[in-house]
C-alpha cells in the first residue's frame, strides 16, 4: 500500500497524544481492566491476539459527521432495526458538525478515554487513532471483516499501528466517484467524436488542443487554474507524488510531470482555456452550464446540478469512464467506520459497525435521491440500481460507470494541504504564463512544498 502523509494539524495532534497519554496497546492481566489501549484501561479482550468475543448487549454511542439533518430518517431506521435484532442493546446517536477541528476534538475524546464506540471518520483521523491504539485491530478481533468489501478498497485501507505495522482498523463505508463529463455538441463542433473520449490525461490535452484550434474563444476545453486538476491528473499518470514514507514530495523528479505542465502551458497559450481563469476561483460547473466548456467537472453529483439548473445543456452532456492512464484504476478517499478499542461493549459496537456497513444498508442509503454516494461492498455495487441503465440518461450512465470503477478502485487518493496546493499551483501558473520553464517551476514547487512539510504545515 502506498504510504500516506498526515497533514500538519494531525501530526501535531498525534504529538500531543503521545506526550499526554502514551501510545499503543498493552495486555497481560485479567478481563477486569488490566489491559490498556492508548493509555486507557480496557477489557483484555479488546486488545492483543484472539478474536473479539462477548454478548451483543448494552449501550453504545454511534457518531456520524454532519449527517443527521439530511439523513435522520435513514439512520434512525438502521438503529431501530439493529436494536430490534438485539433487544438488549441501545444505540445512542451523536452527529458531529465535522468542522476544521473535528480531528483534534476526536483525538481529545480518545485521550480522555471517551471516544465514541462506533465512529465515522476520514483517512487522517483514522491514521491518528490507529497510530495510538484507539481503534480495534480488525485483523485480530474480526479476521473475516473484510469479506463484504471490494478487495482493492479493503486491501488499501490499512494504517500503521504503534509498532509501525499496517493493520485494518476501519471498515470502508461510502465514497464519491469520478467520471468524464462533456458537451457532445461542442465536441462534435471541434471535430471530436463523443463516442471516443480520451483514455489518458495527455490524450485529453491533445483533444483539448484541437478545441483551441477551432473554437476561436466561443467556447473552451476547461478552466486554466491548475488547482482543478492536481493532484488527480498526476495520480492517474502514476506520477510518484510523495516518497514511500510520505515525508517528502518527489513529483518534480518524474519527467511525466513536466510533460503535464508543458501541455497545460501549450493549451493556455493556444486559447483552449479562458485567459482570466488561470487563478480564478470560479466554479467550472457554472461555466459548463453556460455552454462555454467542452469538459465538465468529474464529480457525478455535478450531473444532478446541471440536470436541475441547465436542462438544455444536460441533454447534450455525455459521460465516460475517467482516464485510467498508467495507474490503471481510479482512486478515492472513502469515509470510514471505526470501532473504539476503549469501549465497554466492544462486541456490541463491532456488531453494529458491521450491520451499518453491510451491503443491504449501504445500498438502501445509496438509493436515497438526495445523495450521490457509492457503497464499498461488492454486492451493493452489483445491484441493478447501479448496473441497469435505461435510455441515454447521463446521470444513470455515470452511476453505472463509477460503480464499475469502484470495484477496482483503491483508497489511495492523495490530499494536499491548502498551503501545499497553493505553493505548487503558484509555480505552475508562472510556467503557464511563460515566466519559467516547466522543470524549473516544478523544482521550485517541490522545494517549497517540502519546506511546508518540514514546518508541519
Amino acid at each position: 500500500m502506498r504510504a500516506r502523509r498526515l497533514t500538519g494539524c494531525v501530526v501535531g495532534v498525534i504529538a500531543l497524544t503521545l506526550t499526554a497519554a502514551g501510545c499503543g496497546l498493552s495486555g497481560g492481566g485479567s478481563d477486569s481492566g488490566d489491559a490498556t489501549a492508548g493509555g486507557c484501561k480496557v477489557d483484555q479482550g479488546n486488545v492483543g491476539s484472539g478474536k473479539l468475543t462477548g454478548d451483543v448487549k448494552g449501550t453504545i454511542t454511534f457518531q456520524t459527521t454532519n449527517l443527521k439533518k439530511d439523513f435522520g430518517g435513514y439512520f434512525n431506521g438502521v438503529i431501530k432495526a439493529f436494536e430490534q435484532a438485539h433487544p438488549d442493546t441501545t444505540v445512542k446517536w451523536v452527529d458531529d458538525p465535522g468542522d476544521a477541528t473535528f480531528t483534534q476534538r476526536l483525538v481529545a475524546d480518545a485521550q480522555g478515554c471517551t471516544l465514541p464506540d462506533v465512529v465515522n471518520i476520514n483517512v487522517n483521523t483514522a491514521i491518528a487513532l490507529t497510530k495510538n491504539g484507539y481503534l480495534l485491530d480488525l485483523d485480530k478481533k474480526a479476521p473475516d471483516a473484510g469479506g463484504p468489501f471490494v478487495p482493492n478498497l479493503w486491501k488499501s485501507s490499512r494504517y500503521a499501528d504503534s509498532t509501525g505495522a499496517e493493520v485494518h482498523s476501519v471498515l470502508p463505508w461510502y465514497s464519491g466517484g469520478i467520471v468524464q463529463t462533456f458537451n457532445t455538441e461542442l465536441m462534435t463542433k471541434a471535430g471530436l467524436d463523443p463516442a471516443r473520449p480520451p483514455t489518458t490525461v495527455l490524450g485529453l490535452f491533445e483533444d483539448a488542443q484541437k478545441i483551441a484550434e477551432v473554437s476561436d474563444g466561443r467556447y473552451y476545453a476547461f478552466l486554466a487554474n491548475p488547482q482543478l486538476r492536481i493532484p488527480a491528473d498526476w495520480q492517474q499518470m502514476d506520477i510518484k507524488i510523495l516518497s514511500s514514507d510520505g515525508k517528502k514530495f518527489t513529483f518534480a523528479d518524474d519527467p511525466k510531470t513536466a510533460q503535464w505542465v508543458e501541455a497545460m502551458t501549450k493549451l493556455y497559450k493556444a486559447g483552449g482555456m479562458p485567459r482570466d481563469s488561470l487563478s480564478s476561483t470560479q466554479d467550472p460547473a457554472n461555466v459548463y452550464g453556460q455552454g462555454k466548456l467542452v469538459y465538465g467537472p468529474t464529480n457525478p453529483n455535478f450531473l444532478r446540478f446541471i440536470q436541475q439548473n441547465n436542462p438544455s445543456v444536460y441533454k447534450k452532456t455525455g459521460v465516460a469512464r475517467f482516464m485510467l492512464d498508467d495507474l490503471g484504476h481510479t482512486v478515492g478517499a472513502p469515509q470510514y467506520i471505526g470501532v473504539a478499542s476503549t469501549g465497554k461493549n466492544a462486541a456490541t459496537a463491532l456488531s453494529f459497525a458491521q450491520f451499518l456497513t453491510n451491503a443491504k444498508n449501504q445500498l438502501e442509503w445509496a438509493k436515497d435521491p438526495n445523495v450521490v454516494i457509492f457503497p464499498s461492498t461488492t454486492a451493493s455495487l452489483d445491484d441493478p440500481f447501479f448496473q441497469s441503465v435505461k435510455g441515454d440518461d447521463p446521470f444513470a450512465e455515470a452511476r453505472k460507470i463509477v460503480a464499475s470503477d469502484r470495484k477496482t478502485s483503491t483508497a489511495d487518493e492523495i490530499a494536499l494541504t491548502p498551503g501545499e496546493l497553493n505553493a505548487i499551483t503558484a509555480q505552475i501558473q508562472l510556467a503557464m504564463q511563460g515566466k519559467k520553464s516547466a522543470q524549473d517551476a516544478l523544482d521550485e514547487a517541490q522545494k517549497k512544498a517540502n519546506e511546508l512539510i518540514e514546518q508541519g504545515s
